[in-house]
This record gives C-alpha cells, structure tokens and sequence, in this order.
C-alpha cells in the first residue's frame, strides 16, 4: 500500500501484477476458438482453463460474463503447427516441435493506453519415435502453461 499526499492508492502485488483494486474489481475473459489449420479440439478447454485458473489465482480480480468489465482479454489460438528439429545424419528428424500461437486483444477500460493486441508463441519438443497422439495432451497442457504466462505478464502482470 502506498499513501501520497492526497490520499491512499491501494495496490497489491501477486506474482507480477501490481492492479489498483480500487480501479480494477473486473475482468472478462472470452472463449479462445482455434483458427489454426491443424486442430486438436481439447486445446481450446485446456487453455482457456489454464488461462482463467491463473488469472484466479495471481488476481483478485472477479470473472464475468459481459464485456462490460473494467479489463477485457479476447483472442484466439491461431498456430498449432509440428516441425522437424534435429535431422540426423540419414536425414530424418528425431525430434519434432509442436508450436501453439494465441493471439489476444487486452482491453482496458478504465485507462487509455494500456490496450494490447500481439500474438504470443511457445513450443516443446518431443522424440519423433512418440506418436503425437501420445504426447498431444501433456505438450498442449504444458504450453498452455507457458503461454498464460506470457500473456499474464505482458497484460495483468505489466502494471
């Protein structure tokens, strides 16, 4: 908390975000439809939880239903796309890299300025000799991870 000369501000700070609760009591938080060219339905669910369960657990900021909240954050998962990596010496790939993309539009209501449209991008790698069906859900829960992170920190955590 820190007082100025003309008043109180009140502000707390939870792993990177420093939000003003006396301005900010409201988030909406849209579905993240993918776009991609290559869909794996269940990526939709397990990001946007992962997304939601952050913002719950790192805010104190109250979830709803309407865009009429004091912080909008809107998007879509636009990549979901596997790569070669590691070709060896007969030219085949022992690895292969799955990369999500989310791009997301962060409104803010209350202060001009702060608005924010990029699109965030995280891979894993994973040995070629796995099937990806085998591997889909942990490297989708895993990026999921690291890419509510990002998107956090560039948006509620960026104060």
């Amino acid at each position: 908390m820190s007082c100025m000369a003309g008043g109180c501000r009140i502000s707390y700070k939870l792993n990177g975000a420093a939000i003003d609760y006396t301005v900010y009591k409201t988030i909406y938080v849209s579905n993240f439809p993918i776009r991609a060219a290559l869909v794996y339905p269940p990526l939709q669910q397990t990001f946007e939880n992962e997304l939601l369960d952050y913002i719950t657990r790192n805010t104190r900021l109250r979830t709803i239903d309407t865009n009429n909240a004091d912080l909008q954050l809107e998007g879509e998962i636009v990549g979901y796309n596997l790569s070669p990596q590691a070709v060896t010496e007969n030219a085949y790939a022992s690895r292969t890299r799955l990369t999500i993309q989310v791009k997301i539009t962060y409104t803010d209501n209350r202060q001009e300025g702060k608005d924010i449209s990029q699109t965030f991008s995280a891979y894993r790698d994973f040995d070629s000799s796995e099937m990806l069906t085998d591997v889909q859900d942990q490297l989708c829960s895993e990026i999921s991870k690291e890419l509510v992170d990002l998107i956090f920190n560039a948006t509620l955590g960026d104060w």
